[in-house]
């Protein structure tokens, strides 16, 4: 299976939210894709789907395939604590969903491209694997030669800030300090359903 490039509004209306961030699009037709797209609200769904939905999701939501979501997850339940949140926390520590999360990038996608073309060192390293997983402590930033990006300066005018990770938009460079509480974690994802899916 390849990634996903098609169009965004799409999947997101598959889902029933908004899980690429604000969209517009959404807004106008917020009932599922197709030619039976309002018609299929009224079909029930058994919980072995639910919970597929729900892994679907976060998947499309963190851009990841499916071997390595897997793979995450198993990485997750060797951890101590909770699976499901650990899970969570993995995906969030991924070197591309920080990007992503100081500001430097507008979207999940961008930010891994970002990481791919090399604009983003690790600990004052280039590093170009965006499931590097970041540690607390550890240091993000751009490229002296990729500061002027129309495409980075732009997301760091409008970034939102987090209180888990720490940036300086003078230098375009950041920490994550440490791994962030589930509660801090914004996006809408019921991880206990995907714990219950890979349980069976």
């Amino acid at each position: 299976m390849a990634r996903y490039t098609g169009p965004t509004t799409k999947i997101a209306r598959k889902f029933g939210e908004p899980i690429y961030g604000a969209d517009k699009d959404f807004e106008k037709r917020n009932y599922p894709p197709g030619q039976h797209g309002l018609a299929s609200k009224r079909k029930k769904t058994k919980e072995y789907g639910t919970q597929l939905k729900e892994k679907q999701k976060v998947k499309y939501m963190y851009g990841v395939l499916e071997r390595q979501f897997h793979n995450t997850y198993d990485k997750a339940s060797r951890m101590s604590g909770q699976k499901g949140e650990n899970l969570i926390l993995l995906l969030e520590s991924r070197l591309d969903n920080v990007v992503y999360r100081l500001g430097i990038a507008p979207s999940r996608a961008a930010a891994r491209q970002l990481v791919n073309h090399k604009h983003i060192t690790l600990n004052g390293v280039v590093c170009g694997i965006p499931s590097t997983q970041v540690k607390a402590g550890d240091s993000i930033a751009v490229r002296e030669r990729s500061k002027s990006l129309e495409v980075i300066q732009a997301s760091v005018a409008s970034a939102t800030k987090y209180s888990w990770l720490e940036f300086d938009a003078k230098t375009l460079s950041g920490k994550f300090l440490n791994l962030p509480a589930r509660a801090e974690v914004p996006e809408n994802i019921n991880e206990q359903l995907i714990v219950d899916l890979y349980s069976k």
